[in-house]
């Protein structure tokens, strides 16, 4: 693809945004609530999609848009379209009140498939982190190599003299048995080629018509067996299901398209230099040439200014302050009088403002206490049509959306798309931002010269306003004292470096190299009939492409953009609750190689006997904070997450203390804030275990890991076997191992292709294909997650507070419809 077709790319999607801004006007609380949940949860769900789709269109054109100054607002879109899309997720929990949703009716109607509802991830996320990710390892492997070696391993084991003849022979005898066993092989191989031998001449000699006839049937299956595959492919070819015939034609293009992409990000980076050096260049060139004559034409307008304001008034005027922009105040045409009058008013204005404050304070109260008393009257009366009215709360992205639109309307919008566009830097929009930047560089310089100038002009004229000056100047002097940082936390080491914290902690195994997997690797298939299931009074269980779905959305988006972590809806710690074996810690690992963020592991099991005692405790939880924030992003991951909330710790475990760090977890979640990437993701298989209460306090948003569906099972068996092999079993057998490995979780499935596809199982597929029943009979031995289990994790989520909710207004849904159903049974 061509420059041009990307800059076409951008204009179509433009014109979809400003279509969407124009709608987002009518969701807003001026335009008034919409009373049916159903019709607001339906628009909701199509801007959702809308947003997805933008999404995806403006990730490519960041990607592969080679102007500077145009991937900049690109850049800016992508962020702003991104924290709507988390917005929007928001808004779908409230309203839906789950964390999974059933969009199939609104993909029908928008005509999209599955694949449109899938969350992309920016590609920037990471490609700009690649140096650092490595700097990262290459550290860490150093580290590794630099401690000395432990000693228990250098040891060597000293053996007595009979264990080590003992140890000898047993090595011999196994030598010789394999020696042996091999001559026997080969003698038996010999053997039997001279008796086929012997019996083929025999039969040819004795049914040569009938052996004509065998060839001639196998020869003719095997054509037409041939013919029809061929037909097949032509046909799926045809349809668009597969890829061309020729596959060396097909893998051909797919690399020179890879080899296209690559060029382009390369010339990406060679423009970003030359627009970086012109950001550096044009300010030195311009102080160079314009400087002096900015700087006389200021100050021959300051003390013009002078002049006309000692002719009026008699004295000399207060030069401006920088709070209210010095000089700049004189610049903006205005004649001397006006100037002095709006300088009295804003003084005359502090005053007044000092006087008022305490009194603004008492009525913030009064106020804040009368909002909180209407909201807990408003919680508590949701009934009648209160309880259907629906609003959008105001978003933080759509302004930033509205501001680039316009930006691209007055500078790009306007231009001609040619084919092949020009893609040289636009100095002369460099110039016009960085003259007005060198402007005010040189009007604060004119202003501290011009400040001492007036003054001399005061002590040879106006002696006695000096006195005036300096009063004012020492009660600014006392009033910027006063001032001091509030709220701020302890640091434990201010004496310490950033890598020696890490070393310790890499020493202590507390920060971990995450393994290399992506999202991608995490295979899911979509649920095409929740909304049928619900339609009929069931609550559909989510499947595992939903619950990708929203660990890219609270954990990925969240973690790789600062701009949208600081504006987005704050979550800072998520909790996956589920059977083993379902992926859980893949996800973890996932998360962090999206993002390129440091994996933190503070499990009971990892800490234990480590820092012992309170002091031991707090001087932990610091470092792994401090250096999380400052090596952000970063995801501090706790496994076995149910231990650090016991409600009662068993026997075996006592020692190990595994609610030692349930409080002072508590305490530092606080201290972060929107802008501080650090996430906290805990993994559990046994939550019914912990005090729902505080893992609820401690987890903002827990996401039940499901089961997986027919449908998954399906791409998993597909995936996993494809890889040793294109076609070893057919779609039937397939489907049938589908059905009986129902009830296993994807690790179980898994582990049983790995313990079946040795390596010398992979030698002997050329003679002994591979057949269902090898899966099976490892998947017996397995055990299965049994619907008593599922069922308890099920009313376990129920408990907690998004699930009581959920559970209630089905209730109520269901209490409704019953009074409805006996209002027509009496009509």
């Amino acid at each position: 693809m061509s420059e041009g077709t990307y800059q076409q790319l951008w204009v179509s999607t433009h014109q979809t945004l400003q279509k969407l801004l124009f709608q987002e006007q009518q969701l807003l609380p001026e335009s008034g609530p919409d009373r049916d949940q159903g019709s607001f949860f339906y628009k909701l769900s199509s801007f959702f999609l809308h947003y997805l789709k933008m999404m995806r269109q403006l990730d490519t054109i960041y990607d592969q848009l080679v102007h500077p100054q145009k991937r900049l607002l690109v850049r800016r879109l992508l962020e702003g379209v991104t924290g709507r899309i988390l917005e929007l997720k928001e808004e779908l929990v409230k309203v839906n009140l789950s964390e999974y949703h059933c969009l199939d009716n609104v993909l029908q109607d928008l005509k999209l498939t599955p694949a449109d509802l899938e969350v992309p991830i920016p590609k920037y996320f990471s490609l700009e982190r690649v140096k650092l990710f490595q700097e990262r390892e290459t550290m860490m492997e150093f580290l590794e190599k630099s401690w000395p070696v432990d000693y228990k391993a250098t040891v060597s084991v000293v053996l007595s003299q009979s264990e080590a003849i003992i140890m000898i022979q047993r090595a011999e005898r196994a030598r010789q048995g394999r020696l042996r066993a091999k001559f026997m092989k080969e003698i038996r191989r010999d053997e039997e080629q001279k008796q086929q031998r012997v019996r083929e001449s025999k039969w040819l000699e004795s049914h040569k018509d009938r052996a004509a006839l065998i060839i001639q049937k196998v020869w003719r299956g095997y054509l037409q067996r041939k013919r029809t595959k061929k037909e097949r492919l032509l046909e799926m070819e045809f349809i668009g299901m597969l890829p061309p015939s020729n596959e060396t034609d097909y893998l051909m293009t797919i690399k020179r398209v890879q080899n296209g992409e690559e060029q382009r990000r390369h010339h990406q980076k060679e423009k970003e230099i030359e627009y970086q050096q012109a950001l550096h260049d044009i300010p030195i060139r311009l102080r160079d040439e314009e400087g002096l004559d900015m700087e006389e034409r200021m100050k021959k307008q300051i003390r013009q200014w002078f002049i006309e304001c000692h002719d009026l008034t008699g004295q000399f005027p207060e030069f401006p302050d920088e709070e209210i922009g010095g000089s700049a105040a004189i610049f903006s045409e205005k004649t001397p009088q006006q100037v002095k009058k709006e300088l009295d008013l804003l003084e005359e204005e502090n005053a007044k403002k000092k006087g008022k404050e305490k009194q603004k304070e008492k009525d913030n109260k009064k106020e804040t206490e009368k909002k909180k008393k209407k909201e807990k009257e408003k919680e508590g009366s949701m009934k009648g049509e209160e309880e259907m009215m629906m609003k959008m709360a105001p978003s933080k992205f759509v302004p930033l959306l509205a501001e680039g639109h316009e930006e691209f309307q007055s500078v790009w919008g306007k231009q001609k798309v040619p084919k092949y566009p020009n893609q040289d830097i636009d100095l002369e929009k460099i110039r016009e931002q960085k003259r007005k930047e060198v402007e005010e560089e040189i009007r604060v310089q004119v202003d501290n010269l011009m400040r001492q100038e007036l003054e001399s002009l005061r002590m040879v004229v106006d002696r006695d306003l000096t006195k005036i000056v300096k009063a004012k100047g020492k009660a600014k002097a006392k009033t910027g004292k006063g001032k001091k940082g509030q709220g701020k936390d302890k640091d434990l080491t201010p004496n310490r470096s950033l890598d020696s914290l890490y070393e310790e902690l890499l020493e202590e195994g507390l920060i971990k190299k995450c393994k290399n997997v992506k999202l991608s690797d995490y295979i899911g298939d979509y649920l095409y009939l929740g909304s049928a299931l619900k339609l009929g009074n069931r609550e559909p269980m989510p499947s595992l492409f939903d619950l990708k779905q929203n660990v890219i959305l609270y954990g990925v988006l969240r973690l790789g953009s600062a701009e949208v972590h600081a504006m987005a809806p704050h979550v800072r710690s998520i909790l996956l609750a589920g059977p083993a074996g379902t992926g859980k810690k893949m996800l973890v690992n996932a998360v962090c190689t999206e993002t390129g963020a440091n994996l933190f592991d503070l499990s009971p099991e990892n800490l234990e006997g480590k820092y012992p005692g309170k002091a031991g405790l707090q001087m932990m939880m610091h470092i792994v904070f401090k250096v999380a924030r400052l090596l952000q992003p970063s995801v501090i991951w706790i496994g076995n997450a149910e231990k650090t909330f016991y409600k009662k710790v068993p026997r075996e475990e006592k020692e190990m203390d595994p609610k030692r760090i349930k409080k002072d977890l508590a305490k530092a979640l606080r201290f972060l804030h929107p802008g501080d990437r650090v996430m906290l993701i805990g993994t559990s298989d046994q939550p019914q275990l912990a005090d729902i209460r505080n893992l609820c306090k401690t987890y903002e948003r827990i996401l039940m890991v499901p089961q997986p569906d027919y449908g998954t099972r399906y791409l998993i068996w597909n995936h996993l076997i494809d890889q040793y092999g294109k076609s070893l079993l057919s779609h039937g057998d397939i489907s049938g191992l589908t059905k009986i490995s129902d009830g296993y979780t994807p690790g179980d499935i898994t582990l049983a292709v790995q313990l079946v596809m040795t390596e010398k199982r992979k030698i002997q597929l050329i003679r002994k294909p591979l057949k269902p029943y090898e899966f099976l009979e490892i998947l017996a031995k397995l055990d299965p997650v049994y619907e008593e289990e599922e069922a308890s994790l099920k009313d376990w989520y129920f408990r907690t507070p998004l699930g009581r909710r959920n559970l209630k207004a089905a209730e109520d849904q269901a209490e409704a419809e019953a009074i409805r159903l006996a209002k027509e049974k009496k009509k």
